[in-house]
């Protein structure tokens, strides 16, 4: 038996009395993953925050996770090789589940380039809670805006594993949402995230 196994054979699942049902009805609205992914540049970071403004002015419970500040912390140890970003999605997919568990709206910005690490989240959170949202900017428009310098690094080698130049994207082929983010404004974008949600009932509060 490997270690691994042996050790989850000594570790059992605590369920706990206060769980995501009763905190959802205590925040008054449901708790889902709204998960932005998409090259670097393409405004994931910029739209989760906007987003997040407009659902906490709304009074509704939220949390941003985004991809550089996990890197300072939680992932810290991991590079960017295809097996570790295999592995920073993976724990990014069980800290959103987590706070969705603990009724939050959880909103996510990765990069998070490989179909199957998304897939592998979507089956952590499961289907019904997780959103999928591309952010669909062209990669010219992205290396145009390239604020952190990294495309210009990526093509001169000084960066390796770079996600569109030396390293593969994977589009998404079902997202729940795309936005063009290349060609909308941030709040069209905004607007269209939020009709989404609507149109689904998920920002119900009936707290108010």
């Amino acid at each position: 038996m490997k270690e691994q196994d042996q050790n989850l054979t000594n570790i059992k699942w605590h369920s706990l009395t206060i769980d995501r049902d009763k905190l959802e009805k205590m925040r008054g609205h449901k708790s889902i993953v709204i998960w932005f992914t998409g090259l670097s540049g393409s405004g994931k970071s910029t739209l989760a925050n906007a987003l997040n403004e407009v659902l906490h002015l709304d009074g509704l419970s939220t949390y941003v996770l985004d991809g550089d500040n996990i890197r300072h912390g939680l992932c810290k140890d991991l590079g960017f090789s295809d097996k570790d970003r295999e592995e920073n999605i993976r724990r990014i997919g069980e800290v959103a589940n987590l706070f969705m568990n603990a009724g939050i709206i959880t909103i996510t910005a990765f990069v998070s380039p490989f179909i199957s690490d998304r897939n592998k989240v979507r089956k952590i959170v499961g289907s019904e809670d997780f959103i999928e949202v591309y952010c669909a900017a062209d990669i010219k428009v992205c290396e145009k805006r390239d604020t952190k310098g990294l495309y210009k690094k990526a093509r001169l080698g000084q960066i390796k594993d770079f996600t569109g130049i030396s390293s593969p994207y994977e589009a998404p082929q079902n997202p729940e949402i795309v936005v063009d983010t290349g060609s909308l404004d941030l709040k069209a974008s905004v607007e269209k995230v939020i009709s989404y949600l609507n149109k689904k009932n998920l920002l119900q509060n009936d707290s108010r």
